[in-house]
């Protein structure tokens, strides 16, 4: 394991699954740039937060599911029980790191709600499926071909140029509200009023693509993360992530993006 997914994890699993919230003070650097909007800059916001989180949420099932490293950036998305099933989460975090020491600068995430299995349209675990990391000399191809279907499919409303793009024999959906298949993309992107205003980061790593957005959906902004499987060039798995973004006298920072 490399420092910074070591440092990105063990904010989670010692940070706040463990209650040891003081710990982000070892693992974030000179600065602590703070998206979560609801957390102040800094490593004294992410403690005033979590001081108070510990308390209110003393049972904290945290488990890091899946994980992506390009450069200096690092992917993290996990899954949250907190209070016995009080609430359960989806969390997808980006960090971006300092090259000198791998020390945590900045951090995005999104917050969604866990559906259960038996509750998704297409029979899928929101979180779980495949992700064996291969194909690391594809890793700048795929994030290119990424790119290029948000702004084919989704900004430039190409959507005859869909199967380009997308596995016309595997497409398995995490995202609870869609079946598997492109049919159900296609019947997607013909009736719900969806669109990517911006793609803010791309990473990768192999065969798994990551994107971080703002989204717009039936007119509510969206914080969205993507996660992409890629196969011989075209996309068969995917999961997602979205959060309402919210008003901006909430903010305790400069907000998602």
């Amino acid at each position: 394991m490399s420092k910074k997914l070591e440092y990105a994890t063990n904010l989670y699993l010692k940070g706040i699954r463990d209650g040891n919230y003081e710990v982000v003070r070892e693992y974030t650097g000179d600065r602590y740039t703070q998206h979560s909007t609801g957390v102040k800059d800094g490593a004294d916001g992410f403690i005033e937060f979590f001081k108070d989180f510990v308390v209110r949420c003393p049972v904290r099932d945290i488990r890091v599911i899946r994980t992506i490293e390009d450069g200096n950036f690092v992917f993290v998305q996990v899954y949250q029980d907190i209070n016995n099933g009080e609430g359960k989460w989806v969390t997808t975090d980006l960090f971006d790191t300092n090259s000198d020491d791998d020390k945590i600068v900045e951090h995005w995430d999104v917050i969604g709600k866990y559906v259960e299995k038996e509750d998704t349209v297409s029979g899928n675990d929101m979180i779980l499926g495949d992700f064996e990391i291969k194909d690391l000399d594809k890793t700048e191809e795929n994030k290119a071909l990424v790119r290029s279907f948000f702004v084919d499919i989704f900004q430039n409303a190409n959507h005859g140029a869909l199967e380009k793009y997308v596995s016309t024999e595997t497409c398995i959906q995490h995202n609870p509200n869609v079946p598997n298949g492109i049919d159900a993309v296609k019947h997607f992107l013909a009736t719900q009023d969806f669109n990517y205003d911006f793609i803010f980061k791309v990473i990768g790593q192999g065969n798994h693509v990551v994107s971080y957005s703002k989204a717009t959906f039936n007119g509510t902004e969206l914080a969205v993360f993507d996660l992409f499987r890629i196969e011989n060039g075209k996309i068969v798995e995917h999961w997602d992530n979205m959060e309402p973004i919210p008003a901006r006298d909430t903010w305790a920072n400069t907000g998602k993006f």
